[in-house]
């Protein structure tokens, strides 16, 4: 976020972006009414602060004091976009000179991918799947102790009262150990990747408060941190009177940190790679700052008013500027709950999801899939910073794309494909990650021209095309010449081999799944319309699989799933994961798509879906299918669905199972679903809040969205 952050505030100004109330909404109202509180010791609910590229998430005592107590829920990490380690690689693994298997496509012709035989994890596949990783960069607690020396333990602490402030992004906690009051405020620096910390309590003129910096190991694991290797990394230390320096080393890699703190205190190593900072004199007050950085760093640090006074005002213009969604008036007592999601989740996006990387589902928390990125999931985390008038926090991440464009472009080579082939589960280097079904997955494909549509709709300027046309063209090229021309059909189909987004089907058997059919439809004509506005001819090969591609499959008055599987009514194994079919026609705006058969195929998917196997941003989904469908008051239910996947906890965080216990694209989805239902769509209904209920119980204010396509 840093800069970016105040960036996208300059279109609120610029843009003469039509509101969608007569009234101004108070948006410190509406935000401040959804602070989150806590007032108990809730390792299911840690509260994080962030930038956008860099966070740090805490438990009750406003640093990671007590980090055990959380390995099971949502592990308390210490993130950047920029911080990922690599284990050593004696023997030179490359998924470059990877074995890959060979797989026919409809006409026989032998494609290979970077495929990897189930319960058949080679040391080496381990390898090129877990490098490299996120890190965690460094662990910030408390060290308290009772009168007679003994450390505290979670069940120590009592009168609990945090609060995350999210008008001024700070996160205030108290509580009363040993009989004593500790407060605390942590706040996170707009600019610099640096958490500044106060704390004020009388146990620190007692010298039985101290601030402790711990250094882990890196791992693909969910903790991100492993502290078993002490002898496996370096930290080299240069200390000053009210500050410190550390390089830190782990292998090949290597990052800076610098802690500055006020008053007397000292600072000594107490186990390897573990440095205490201990107050000692009379002052009742403790402040750290403490930065990470991706090289060793001299600058001088600011002191903890500054960065409180810099995140405040930061925060406040991120409130103030972009779009907002005010449902106070509504009588459905449902809307507290839609409006407390939609907030939080713009916060946790925010935070979490503005970096030059795409993120991971767990964004800078905690590691998941071995703390790589997975590329189909980036529409889902930041496609909405668009619609919410927040463009810049999506462009940031496009660069990626241009980045690895010559690694797409050979990955389609290798395959005897043109254009660029973007990988699914991959890290900074575009590098694909072997696996069953990453590398056969193909709906991430068009996602960089939805992106670069996004773009254009706000900016319509030459630079735009100029600065996104190379990826445009060679992600059309690729989608033209992997669509295969079936001989005995006449047209184009789509796989096999192909692993659609409903991820259940056989790779080696589907072919034309409705969704991606749809998508690249959409994708492709909107190549065209890029060449067309940069005065270029149409692309030939580009119109003669559009003009020839297989229509989307129809079953009994429904769209099936895949062409491949008619039987998907009537086989109950089916109707499971993502109900991607309706993404046809709620992602997309639905070219060739018939509103009655996908009203009949939402009303079944509705009655018949297996919700226990689903994902977060499946409900997002089904609300934008069912407000194209002019089903507003379904469009409400699916965002609040009743099932174990679509639970919002305190923190604002989406549960998915077992160490999956956030997922952020569940929060971009929603931000995309709700602004399409206030703002409308191309082609919406010619009236207020199209995607909501006009039925007297919703009272839907809005300001500063754009509409989707």
């Amino acid at each position: 976020m840093k800069s970016t952050l105040l960036g996208c505030l300059a279109s609120f100004f610029l843009l003469g972006v039509p509101a969608g109330h007569a009234a101004p909404i108070d948006r410190h109202a509406l935000v401040t009414r959804h602070n989150v509180e806590l007032r108990q010791f809730d390792a299911s609910n840690p509260l994080s602060v962030g930038n956008g590229e860099f966070a740090f998430t805490v438990d009750a005592t406003g640093l990671q004091t007590f980090p055990e107590a959380f390995e099971k829920t949502t592990p308390l990490g210490t993130l950047a976009d920029w911080g990922w380690h690599t284990f050593p690689n004696p023997n030179g693994w490359d998924v470059d000179k990877f074995e890959f298997k060979k797989f026919p496509d409809l006409n026989g012709r032998q494609v290979p991918y970077c495929d990897v035989p189930e319960n058949k994890r080679t040391p080496e596949i381990n390898w090129l799947r877990a490098n490299p990783h996120r890190l965690h960069l460094g662990q910030i607690g408390f060290v308290l102790r009772h009168a007679d020396g003994t450390l505290a333990k979670t069940n120590d602490l009592t009168d609990i009262v945090q609060r995350l402030d999210l008008w001024n992004g700070e996160i205030r906690s108290h509580f009363i150990f040993d009989g004593e009051p500790v407060d605390v405020a942590t706040v996170c620096d707009p600019k610099l990747d640096a958490i500044a910390v106060r704390v004020v309590s009388p146990l620190v003129q007692q010298k039985r408060l101290a601030i402790q910096i711990r250094f882990p190991y890196g791992t693909g694991d969910t903790t991100t941190a492993d502290w078993s290797k002490p002898a496996a990394h370096e930290t080299v230390f240069e200390q000053g009177i009210v500050t410190s320096r550390f390089i830190r080393k782990l292998d090949n890699d290597s990052y800076g940190v610098q802690a500055r703190w006020t008053g007397t205190a000292t600072k000594k190593e107490t186990a390897r790679h573990n440095f205490l900072i201990t107050p000692l004199g009379d002052e009742k007050m403790l402040d750290l700052i403490c930065a990470f950085s991706p090289q060793p760093s001299k600058s001088e640090l600011p002191v903890f008013d500054d960065v409180l006074a810099a995140t405040q005002k930061s925060w406040n213009k991120f409130w103030q500027a972009g779009g907002a969604i005010d449902l106070s008036g509504s009588k459905d007592p449902r809307w507290f709950e839609l409006e407390r999601r939609t907030v939080l989740s713009q916060y946790l996006t925010a935070i979490q999801d503005a970096g030059n990387n795409p993120p991971q589902e767990t964004g800078l928390t905690y590691n998941t899939w071995e703390g790589k990125f997975h590329l189909e999931m980036h529409w889902w985390h930041e496609a909405h910073f668009a619609l919410w008038n927040r463009l810049p926090l999506l462009e940031k991440s496009l660069g990626y794309y241009q980045k690895i464009l010559p690694r797409a472009e050979a990955t389609a080579k290798k395959q005897g494909y043109a254009g660029a082939r973007w990988p699914k589960m991959t890290s900074p280097s575009g590098a694909e990650s072997p696996s069953p079904v990453g590398p056969f997955l193909v709906w991430q494909q068009p996602h960089p021209i939805f992106y670069a549509e996004l773009c254009w709709r706000e900016h319509q300027d030459e630079a735009t095309l100029k600065k996104y046309r190379d990826v445009v063209f060679a992600t059309a090229d690729f989608m033209a010449s992997y669509a295969t021309w079936d001989t005995n059909t006449s047209r184009y189909v789509l796989g096999p081999v192909l692993q659609c987004a409903q991820e259940i089907f056989p790779k080696d058997k589907t072919f034309n799944p409705t969704f991606e059919l749809t998508y690249w439809r959409w994708a492709l004509e909107t190549a065209q319309q890029w060449r067309e506005r940069m005065k270029l001819p149409r692309e030939k090969k580009w119109d003669d699989v559009l003009s020839g591609l297989a229509k989307p499959p129809v079953v009994e008055g429904k769209y099936a799933f895949a062409e491949s599987t008619p039987d998907c009514y009537t086989n109950p194994k089916w109707n499971a994961d993502h109900p991607s079919v309706t993404g046809a026609l709620g992602i997309l705006p639905g070219p060739q798509i018939d509103m009655a058969t996908m009203q009949h195929t939402f009303d079944w998917i509705m009655t018949n879906w297996n919700w226990p196997d689903t994902w977060g941003w499946d409900y997002p989904m089904l609300a934008m299918t069912a407000a194209r469908l002019g089903e507003p008051e379904r469009a409400v239910d699916a965002l609040l669905l009743d099932t174990p996947k679509n639970h919002y906890a305190l923190n604002g965080h989406v549960y998915q199972r077992p160490g999956l216990t956030i997922y952020l694209p569940a929060n971009g989805g929603l931000l995309y679903a709700v602004a399409l239902m206030a703002a409308g769509w191309d082609g919406a209904p010619k009236h207020h809040a199209p995607g909501f209920p006009a039925n007297g119980q919703w009272n839907v204010r809005w300001d500063n969205l754009r509409t989707a396509p």
